[in-house]
């Protein structure tokens, strides 16, 4: 076993902060050989439980859980920023020529590790991640995970119709491809496979009727798609299947939603879209810099919490603008303060950071696993320097109490912040 001590962030069950000035945390490996959480709390009590255990001191740091993003796209890494009018025409100029390019394995390799490199430099442990429509892509996803021991979730984008050359599947050998690769991934170590159809409009019924059996058949996998993002992107939805009750509804029909399913954005629903969310255990990802950044319009987490939606945070890049969970959360608040059926919603901070981890780990069907520091969970944690700038150094010195302090590195921080990232499982030979 080894013991850290620092200043020490996690969450109880209900989602609430716990918070230890001068707190100990203490990992050992399981069975698997994967570092858990053995003890965690006030320093003292802790140290006393453990007295022959060998302790790290990292004075003046806070020992936080790594954040989870609920949604991301690892091959759209080089299009951060790509000036565009909305949605669909940055997918045409920008989006779709950049993932062509995700048939050849060196390209995908090369992408992959920088993916990578920036999410721990961010201090993002676990993502529900996009690769593209080419299988290459995806082997090339799980190889530098695993390498890395990393728990990533990630699966072959489904698109048969409404794509241009080179990112266009098709329907049969689509499915085909999906199966082995759930065969070849899914549980290995720290990994997860998605049933991952692009969006509604981007497949078949064939191939949306073809990814709900896989669903069916493999129901421990996760589904990953979009929905009701950009209104123009809805208005075509609905000539696409004018049965459908909403944009929503296209999935329940095809068996696209159940626990472990996650749909991006969310956006323009009703309480009836709500309500369903809600009934099939289907979570929502809220995405607040790229729908900012596209002009895509507002999650309503007023909505979704009168109701009782589960959701979590997502960076989305590259429609999203940055990997930094701080950057994510920040711009959630803003949401929260212009974009509701009722303005001025304030999230608390420490609410805004649960979001982004535990129950980011909650609407994934992780909880308990990762996104939390209590006696059980995978060890994926960081190390946070709360004075890695002079101006924050000067904030936090003056925060009165925890909101103000998690407020502060909200705002302030970026990478700088996070000065280690932690995991639980040695990379793989």
């Amino acid at each position: 076993m080894q013991a850290y001590r620092a200043s020490l962030l996690r969450f109880d069950a209900a989602g609430q902060p716990v918070y230890d000035e001068d707190g100990l945390l203490v990992v050992g490996p399981d069975e698997a050989g994967r570092q858990r959480v053995i003890d965690a709390g006030p320093h003292g009590a802790v140290a006393a439980r453990h007295p022959d255990v060998a302790v790290t001191h990292w004075p003046g740091r806070i020992i936080a859980p790594g954040f989870v993003d609920m949604h991301i796209h690892f091959p759209q890494t080089d299009i951060i920023g790509a000036p565009s009018a909305g949605l669909l025409p940055w997918l045409e100029n920008y989006t779709f020529p950049a993932e062509g390019r995700f048939s050849e394995p060196a390209h995908a390799a090369e992408v992959a590790e920088v993916f990578f490199d920036e999410l721990m430099r961010n201090g993002v442990t676990t993502s529900l991640t996009f690769a593209t429509s080419h299988p290459q892509s995806v082997q090339a996803f799980f190889e530098s995970a695993q390498r890395r021991g990393l728990r990533m979730i990630s699966g072959k984008v489904l698109q048969d119709r409404h794509s241009p050359d080179g990112v266009r599947d098709k329907t049969e050998q689509s499915l085909i491809d999906t199966e082995a690769l759930i065969r070849q991934w899914h549980d290995v170590d720290r990994l997860g496979y998605a049933i991952t159809p692009r969006f509604a409009p981007t497949s078949t019924d064939a191939q949306l009727r073809g990814a709900g059996e896989l669903a069916a058949k493999y129901p421990d996998t996760w589904i990953h798609s979009h929905v009701a993002e950009n209104k123009d992107e809805v208005k075509w939805a609905r000539e696409l299947f004018p049965g459908a009750r909403s944009y929503l509804d296209v999935y329940t029909g095809f068996g696209l939603m159940r626990e472990r399913a996650v749909y991006a954005h969310c956006i323009h629903f009703d309480d009836t879209d709500r309500l369903l969310m809600r009934e099939t255990g289907t979570a929502a990802a809220v995405s607040p810099t790229s729908n900012l950044f596209l002009g895509s319009g507002f999650f309503d987490f007023e909505g979704a919490d009168r109701i009782g939606c589960e959701y979590g945070l997502a960076s989305d890049v590259g429609g999203g603008t940055s990997f930094s969970p701080f950057r994510t959360m920040l711009a959630a608040y803003y949401v929260g303060r212009e974009g509701q059926t009722k303005p001025g919603l304030s999230i608390p901070p420490s609410q805004l950071w649960w979001r982004h981890t535990g129950g980011a780990a909650h609407a994934l069907g992780l909880e308990g696993v990762i996104g939390n520091l209590q006696p059980g969970c995978e060890a994926d944690f960081l190390v946070l320097n709360p004075k890695a700038t002079p101006l924050l150094a000067r904030k936090i010195e003056r925060a009165n109490n925890l909101e103000e302090l998690l407020f502060s590195m909200i705002v302030l921080g970026d990478d700088r912040l996070v000065e280690r990232t932690v995991i639980s499982q040695a990379p793989s030979a």
